[in-house]
């Protein structure tokens, strides 16, 4: 069955239905992988996989976006929010780290799309970069894979992705997973080629995403995931709804229309691929 390798069922916008939610997703057999986006949501993310042990299982980060205070407001974001600043604490983190319900860190990474009004721009991308690097510590010290954010500036679609890539190649660290891929051609072949795993939201699904419609059909099937991103990005059958585990079949499903393959071969080795790249038993 599949495997949701990205989701936030942590968030605030399951907060009153968590139970039900849940409920589906184990009795639809599947399994998830809870994300944390900063302290509150990380520790959520590790205490949900503590009360459903082998079902659902945590990855713990601070988001790029949450370094600074910024108001986010996009189509694919149900609800408008306020983020909140926080400096990152690798104590902190690295205690949910040692969990062993903690199958990754992340997401974290790069996210030029929010800047901030009051905030310059280079000293901005400065501290993305640091506070990145010291979650690839992390990882490394932990031995854990990475979920990676990305997200470039509407002008540079593919900077971001290139710059997240030179400071893993600067590493040397390449267990790590490019979630919700929203580029092109060219940045999947860049990541797969260093040694990557590509993941597909329902952004696959929408009619328009040309570039990423070309990069699912490119990217070999023992390198690709899937993931709801859930609340968010609700793919195309359900836009417009709060987004859940129990979706991830229509990303699936695209996954394989676009390779004309059946759909069994992408439910089998992307649940393969997720139960290699995560360590899941």
């Amino acid at each position: 069955m599949l495997i949701d390798t990205h989701c936030h069922l942590n968030f605030s916008a399951f907060k009153d239905d968590i139970g039900d939610v849940i409920k589906r997703t184990i009795d639809g057999g599947m399994r998830v992988i809870n994300v944390g986006s900063q302290n509150t949501t990380s520790e959520r993310a590790v205490k949900l996989a503590k009360e459903y042990p082998g079902k659902l299982f945590a990855a713990v980060a601070l988001h790029p976006i949450h370094l600074h205070s910024t108001f986010v407001d996009e189509d694919e974001v149900a609800i408008p929010f306020q983020t909140r600043a926080e400096e990152f604490d690798p104590d902190f983190y690295g205690k949910l780290a040692q969990e062993k319900e903690t199958v990754a860190i992340g997401e974290c990474g790069l996210d030029y799309f929010h800047v901030p009004q009051d905030v310059d721009e280079q000293s901005f991308k400065k501290k993305q970069k640091e506070v990145f690097l010291e979650h690839i510590e992390l990882a490394e010290k932990h031995h854990l894979p990475m979920i990676l954010h990305c997200r470039s500036m509407k002008s540079d679609p593919a900077a971001a992705y290139m710059e997240l890539l030179d400071v893993l190649q600067h590493t040397g660290f390449t267990r790590g997973v490019l979630h919700c891929f929203s580029s092109t051609l060219n940045v999947a072949k860049a990541f797969i080629n260093a040694g990557f795993m590509v993941s597909f939201t329902g952004i696959v699904t929408f009619p328009n995403a040309k570039e990423v419609h070309e990069a699912a059909k490119w990217i070999p099937l023992d390198r690709l995931m899937v993931e709801t991103d859930a609340p968010y990005l609700a793919p195309q059958q359900v836009r417009g709804k709060r987004n859940e585990p129990l979706y991830v079949r229509y990303i699936a499903e695209k996954v394989a229309e676009l390779k004309g393959v059946p759909l069994e071969d992408v439910e089998k080795q992307t649940t393969e691929n997720a139960e290699r790249f995560f360590g899941l038993e």
